[in-house]
């Protein structure tokens, strides 16, 4: 494979066998010099061998050296003989002379080149019905170097890895002379920290025009330097579009938009756009749109909006009328302040992003059902708990509850504690349950007033503890003693234990818990 970043373009290798004298009688234009691929295939319109031709060095000009005998031998382009290339594509010998009317440098060109370059057009995936359109537009594509360049450098740099329809598009909307530097653009990238193997990925999901061609490599260069300043080089991986934008007019403006809601934190706007890239999609007139919703609607800071962005950049793409201000006068029904929202929102924000007929409506009919009463602050909060599960582990989990003997009360009751339970996997709850009366020998009760007992994990906490506190100082001791304290607290205490055991017995060491 040839690196994009080793990749230069060789002008010896386009030096080819001689099939003709060399005389200084005929000298093309500069534009044309290294117009040809180092092609080893066969030519175009079934030629069985390679198509090469020497290319000579003078003066740091490249040009083509050809005596009078070849162009009286048929080696140039003469009408005659391009007229059946073109025919192939589908263009007729009007429109052929038009082409030649256009560009006259092709007739200076040997027959076996323009074939070359066809041929070469059709190897990255031009086919022959946009090909003729191609020619007909922009004869140029058949001579221009920088058309050659691209050629090579999509067979050698990229593998010949970009979409078909990116190559027509490219070609077809700009004129050729605009396509020089591809390489080294795109090799900015690479120098800038995208990944080698994420280019072919971007460079098929951007417009090329736009995204590379267009634009200069100072212009390049700015944007990703810009980027890198909030570590968010990387997003154009994931949303390649950006790289389309300009950067004076829509990104500085719209990511100093989310700069000036932080309070000018910059690492955090680089989280935000890390986790949500196509968040700079949008325009500063509908990101100030949905900020000055939670502004006037809701009563929040801008801290606080920011704040909440962070943990769901989508709350910016979410419609005001359909989900935020539905969502939000639910939350004010149950009798929610605005501090109580923004903090509502930062533990539960998918509650913004949820469709309310087809997720939202069941989960709140459920917890109705088992007891929680209409517009209050409690059932507000089991709803932003079950927010992080489907309807379906919700109902799992409450027919376990009932399965062990709670009641539809008593599942309230330990959820209003603990509001977590209502989203935990029912086989992990399950599995701690039967180790509570198994192996600890306890009450199924005991879970109504430590309900958060459900929420430690079973083999890095409860059984861990379980067993060390067994066996420095018996069975009896609370769920809570035995989990809830600190690691610190609880290793430094097993240590006392262990020094009691060893000065006083075991009986000693029980009368410290």
């Amino acid at each position: 494979m040839v690196t994009l970043m080793s990749y230069a373009f060789n002008s010896q290798a386009l030096s080819f066998p001689p099939q003709f004298s060399l005389h200084a009688t005929h000298t093309v234009p500069h534009h044309l010099c290294f117009s040809l691929l180092k092609l080893t295939s066969s030519g175009f319109i079934g030629e069985k061998r390679a198509l090469f031709w020497r290319i000579s060095i003078q003066h740091s000009r490249n040009v083509f050296i050809l005596s009078k005998s070849s162009r009286q031998s048929g080696d140039f382009t003469e009408t005659g003989h391009i007229i059946p290339i073109f025919e192939v594509l589908g263009l007729d010998e009007r429109v052929t002379q038009d082409i030649l009317g256009r560009n006259p440098s092709l007739e200076l060109l040997p027959v076996k080149l323009i074939r070359s370059r066809i041929h070469g057009l059709l190897s990255v995936g031009v086919n022959e019905h946009v090909l003729s359109r191609l020619i007909s537009k922009y004869p140029d594509v058949l001579t221009a170097e920088e058309v050659g360049l691209l050629i090579e450098f999509i067979h050698d740099g990229l593998e010949n890895k970009i979409e078909s329809i990116q190559i027509e598009r490219l070609l077809m909307g700009i004129e050729p002379r605009f396509i020089g530097g591809f390489d080294k653009k795109v090799n900015l990238l690479i120098q800038n920290g995208i990944p080698q193997e994420k280019i072919a990925h971007i460079l098929n999901n951007v417009n090329l025009s736009k995204a590379i061609c267009l634009k200069s490599c100072e212009e390049i260069q700015r944007l990703l330097s810009f980027l890198s300043r909030f570590d968010a080089v990387g997003i154009l991986a994931k949303r390649p579009v950006i790289l389309n934008y300009d950067l004076d007019t829509q990104l500085v403006p719209r990511i100093g938009f989310l700069q000036r809601l932080s309070g000018g934190d910059t690492d955090a706007v680089g989280e935000v756009l890390n986790r949500l890239p196509a968040i700079i999609t949008y325009s500063v007139e509908h990101l100030q749109s949905q900020v000055e919703f939670f502004r006037s609607y809701v009563g929040l800071t801008d801290m606080e909006i920011f704040k909440i962005v962070l943990v769901f950049p989508n709350v910016m793409s979410a419609s005001r009328q359909r989900k935020l201000q539905p969502r939000i006068d639910l939350l004010k029904e149950c009798g929610l302040d605005s501090g109580e929202i923004y903090r509502f929102l930062i533990k539960a924000p998918l509650f913004l992003g949820l469709s309310f007929e087809k997720n939202l409506s069941h989960k709140l009919a459920m917890l109705v059902k088992i007891g929680y009463a209409h517009r209050t602050k409690d059932l507000a909060m089991g709803l932003g708990a079950v927010t992080r599960t489907s309807s379906e582990n919700l109902q799992e989990v409450i027919d376990l509850f009932l399965s062990y003997g709670f009641s539809s009360d008593d599942i309230v009751a330990m959820s209003k504690k603990h509001f977590q339970i209502l989203q935990y996997n029912p086989r992990s709850l399950e599995k701690k349950m039967e180790y509570l009366l198994e192996e600890m020998d306890r009450e199924i009760g005991e879970l109504l007033s430590f309900p958060a007992f459900l929420g430690y994990n079973l083999d890095n906490r409860i059984k861990h503890r379980y067993e060390l506190k067994k066996k420095d100082a018996g069975d009896e001791m609370s769920l809570n003693k035995l989990l809830s304290v600190s690691t610190k607290k609880f290793s430094k205490t097993k240590k006392q234990l262990a020094e009691v055991s060893c000065s006083f017995g075991e009986e000693g060491a029980d009368d410290m818990l």
